[in-house]
């Protein structure tokens, strides 16, 4: 019974930090309420997320926000077709006593800004999805743990195409999110620009610390899921795979691939953390539709069909819903 009131206590106390995090947050970057809600839901579940928007949309300075308000250290990688993975990972050198010392990467921080992800070449890409997978680091035979938590925001510019590498499907199901940032409403760009452009300065206050987030995200495990719920994560997932027994109707007609287990799993995680945040103990099917788009996004492929008539990945998810 202790054990309960102590995890309900630090339930109460998650949704309490996440308010006190999107005032900080809210104070620099304005109007982006789901996009701030789905990142820091991503962060407390351990997963990563893949950020797709225009440039000038204040990716860098969200990101870099968030990393102020949860004082964990912060590194911005800006992805170049000539960037090996040593300019990530960190290199062996010779120092004057002729010893081999490592020197680290970029990698090792806590929060880790990938900009343009997939204008590097897929050797590169690989270092940084092998890190983001293993929570580790191997140079020269020796392995380097990382420190947690650690979590990899990686950006995509969706209208440039030429020159880049887009990240294969396999390598996409790595990311947990895949996070689609609009042009802001008419009001909220009024508001940033007269912000942006005074000599204000704004102090983001700390909100939360490593351990704290180390805390919330044991705890979103031992969220107690109904079977229900379960069950209808799985079937949502099982009914995107097309030309199979449980697949729906738009999925046939539509989709080339479905998802995999891995969106079954983040979908439960994540309805897990929704709950939290909107001040529940436990999840309802509400909270796995409320977080089904960013999930199955970058997880299903469309059919020729599907791009011929412009049928869009977000309709035919809504549909499925």
């Amino acid at each position: 019974m202790d054990q309960q009131n102590t995890e309900i206590k630090l339930a109460d106390k998650l949704h309490e930090d996440y308010h006190n995090l999107k005032n900080e947050i809210g104070k620099v970057v304005i109007g982006q309420d789901e996009v701030v809600k789905l990142l820091l839901t991503s962060i407390f579940c351990q997963g990563h997320s893949l950020l797709v928007g225009v440039p000038g949309l204040a990716k860098t300075l969200l990101i870099h926000t968030i990393a102020s308000a949860v004082n964990l250290s912060f590194n911005r990688i800006q992805f170049t077709p000539d960037l090996m993975p040593s300019d990530i990972l960190g290199a062996e050198t010779i120092d004057k006593e002729r010893n081999f010392r490592f020197i680290k990467g970029p990698i090792f921080a806590n929060i880790i800004l990938a900009d343009e992800i997939n204008r590097t070449p897929p050797k590169t890409q690989a270092a940084l999805l092998e890190a983001m997978q293993e929570y580790s680091v191997t140079v020269a035979g020796v392995h380097y743990p990382l420190e947690r938590p650690f979590y990899v925001l990686a950006t995509q510019n969706p209208i440039e195409q030429e020159g880049t590498y887009p990240l294969p499907e396999a390598q996409l199901d790595r990311f947990m999110f895949n996070i689609l940032l609009d042009y802001p409403a008419y009001q909220s760009e009024v508001d940033i620009v007269k912000n942006t452009t005074s000599d204000k300065n704004y102090l983001i206050q700390e909100v939360l610390t490593g351990e704290q987030i180390v805390a919330y995200q044991r705890l979103i495990r031992r969220v107690p899921i109904a079977d229900n719920v379960v069950e209808y994560a799985v079937s949502l997932v099982h009914k995107t795979r097309p030309q199979t027994s449980s697949a729906s109707e738009v999925a046939n007609e539509f989709l080339e691939w479905g998802a995999g287990p891995r969106a079954s799993q983040y979908l439960v995680l994540a309805s897990k953390c929704n709950a939290l945040l909107s001040g529940k103990y436990s999840p309802d099917i509400e909270d796995v539709q409320a977080v089904a788009k960013p999930i199955l996004r970058h997880r299903i492929v469309r059919n020729f069909k599907a791009d011929a008539e412009g049928v869009t990945i977000d309709s035919i998810i809504e549909k499925i819903l």
